[in-house]
Order: structure tokens, then sequence, then C-alpha cells
């Protein structure tokens, strides 16, 4: 008798998963949240094994090892996920480059956040993320939308080993249709949250398969199917869809002081699209300005996530930036480290 195999179904990004995957999947822990992490290249060894990460750091801080390639680490934006990054994942995997993308706090299959302000606790998340990367080499940070603000809030701690950032898309510079939304708590929003009859969940999901499309990408009618599933799963009922707004406000809120951009020393890659319905290119040209040393780079033809627009395109701009980046960051170091010999040698004359 011949086993008949069924036809495996498509992932997200259209591979048919039948196809041998090259992410790997593992669940991990960060400043005692218990996470997904979607991961391409040479993996983070467990400190169970025979080195510990403490001699690992020890070995990759040694003058005498040559940094291994560009890490990259991709932070997604509110109610989404790491999925968001796989088709991009994929195209870095091909191409040899190490990656991870990670669920933060609060989404996907990450534990919730807890009471209280959002940011610091996705701060701490994300400097965990970033140090254990460290360990295997530079590490370059690449967010979409929150993704964006926390990369720009983890290059503004000058204690962190980074050496680039890629801001998508990064909330909070200009006031645009995300935040007035948001901020001032527009009618539709107040009455959808004071009506005594919770609305259907049915039609909760139809609406938000209305809007996802139509909000996260340039062209609605180019939307992968198992994408928008995804995100229409984060609102499964009125009583979930409530939770979310309210979270959003309380983030927008936090936005207001959320930035000190004179503290980014590392280079900068602002990254603004042109069909994006939630933050304007407009912020990212702002965002530009204020960090004068960033590059600023526009597409005309990119939406809110251009990881699902564009994953190709995406995965080169990463890979090409965070191998500028890296040489970047090099460069100064050394030239800080030879002034500090001179200085030293001079005091010592």
């Amino acid at each position: 008798m011949t086993a008949t195999k069924r036809p495996a179904p498509a992932v997200p990004g259209g591979r048919p998963s039948s196809d041998s995957d090259p992410v790997r999947v593992s669940f991990r822990r960060y400043a005692g949240v218990r996470t997904r992490v979607l991961e391409v290249g040479d993996p983070v060894q467990d400190p169970e094994q025979s080195a510990s990460r403490r001699s690992l750091r020890r070995r990759a801080a040694a003058p005498h090892v040559r940094p291994s390639a560009p890490r990259l680490v991709l932070l997604h934006g509110y109610c989404d996920s790491a999925d968001t990054w796989r088709p991009a994942l994929e195209q870095l995997a091909a191409a040899g480059i190490p990656a991870i993308a990670v669920d933060l706090p609060g989404f996907g299959d990450a534990q919730p956040l807890r009471p209280g302000p959002m940011l610091p606790q996705l701060d701490a998340f994300t400097t965990a993320v970033v140090r254990e990367q460290a360990v295997l080499g530079s590490v370059v940070l690449a967010g979409n939308s929150l993704g964006g603000t926390m990369s720009l809030r983890a290059a503004q701690n000058s204690r962190l080993p980074i050496s680039g950032v890629v801001s998508i898309a990064a909330p909070g510079f200009v006031d645009s249709w995300l935040i007035r939304t948001m901020a001032r708590y527009p009618l539709p929003l107040r009455l959808y949250s004071s009506l005594p009859v919770p609305v259907p969940g049915f039609l909760v999901r139809k609406v938000a398969e209305q809007l996802v499309p139509r909000l996260l990408y340039a062209n609605a009618a180019s939307a992968d199917a198992s994408q928008v599933q995804r995100f229409t799963a984060l609102f499964p009922d009125y009583r979930a869809t409530k939770s979310r707004l309210e979270q959003a406000r309380q983030l927008v809120a936090e936005l207001a002081d959320a930035y000190r951009l004179d503290s980014v020393k590392v280079p900068l890659l602002v990254v603004a699209c042109g069909k994006d319905k939630l933050v304007t290119a407009a912020s990212g040209r702002q965002l530009h300005t204020l960090v004068p040393h960033s590059r600023l780079l526009v597409r005309e033809d990119w939406g809110h996530c251009p990881q699902l627009d564009d994953p190709e395109e995406i995965a080169e701009l990463l890979t090409y930036f965070a191998a500028s980046a890296v040489r970047t960051t090099q460069a100064k170091r050394a030239a800080a480290s030879a002034a500090d010999g001179v200085a030293e040698d001079t005091a010592a004359g």
C-alpha cells in the first residue's frame, strides 16, 4: 500500500510548509518574560551546555576574536507578532544573514504585560534580547511601528552593544491619524466602549477583516490572507477589542515622552512609507531632522508594514545597512580607542 501525502498548507508569506523551513521556532525568557522566538542563522548557545553564557561573553569581548556577521534583531509593532517578519526572515536565511524576531510582551505568544507603564517593560525586554544576541556578534536593531519606537529607545542607551538601528514608521513625531484617533478618543470609540450590549464576536472579526488590509498594506488587494487572519485573531470578541483599544490609548500617552534623540549616536536609518495610513511619511522626515547623522529612505509605494508589502527588498535593505553600520561603529570605536591610547601615553610622558 502506498500512503498518500496531503499537500501541506502555506505559511505566512506564501511558502508551502512542505518546503524545508529555514526559520527555527523556540521559546525563551527575557527580563522574566517567556516569549516565542523566530530565528535564522547561528543559534545562541544554550547556557546549560558546555560553555556558559559568561564565557561566551568573555570570548566575544576578547581582542583576538574576530566578530561574526552582523546579527539582526527584528521587533514588530502594536497588536502584531514576530510572524510579521517571517517572510523577510526567509529571505535573510537564503542570504546567510543571522537574525531573530521575537514576540514582544503582551503580543503573539509572549506573556502579558504587567499593570503600569508599558514602555519601561518593553525596554527591559529589548535590552535582554540585545545582550543575548551580542554574545555572537554585532547587533543591529530593526523595528516597525512600536518596534521602531523600542529600537530608538534602545539606541538612546549608550551602554547597550548596538551597532545600528533601522526605524520603520515609528510613531510619536507628527500628529498622525493614529495619534489623533487614540489620544482624542473620538466619538465612535467612546460609543463602542460604552455600548450596554457587547458587539457580537463575528461582527467584530468581520470589521477587522475589512480594516486590517487597508491599514497595514500599501494595497489592500495584495494582502496575504494568512497574515490578515493572524491580525484579526487578536480581536476575537468585544471584550478583547475594548481591552486593546484601552491599551493603545495608554501607549499613545506614553509616546508623548518616549524619546531622547540627542542620545542616539549609532548609525540610524529612518524608513518612511508614502502609503502608510497609520503613521505618515512626515513622521519619518521629522525623525530624520531630529537626528542629523541619520539617513532617510522614503518609499512612496510602501504601507505601514513594508515587511509584508515587500519582504525581499526589506531583507536586502537590512542586510546592506547592517554591514555598513557595523563598519562605521567599529571604525569609531577604533578611533576612540586610539585617541585614548595617545592620551594615556601623553599623560605618562
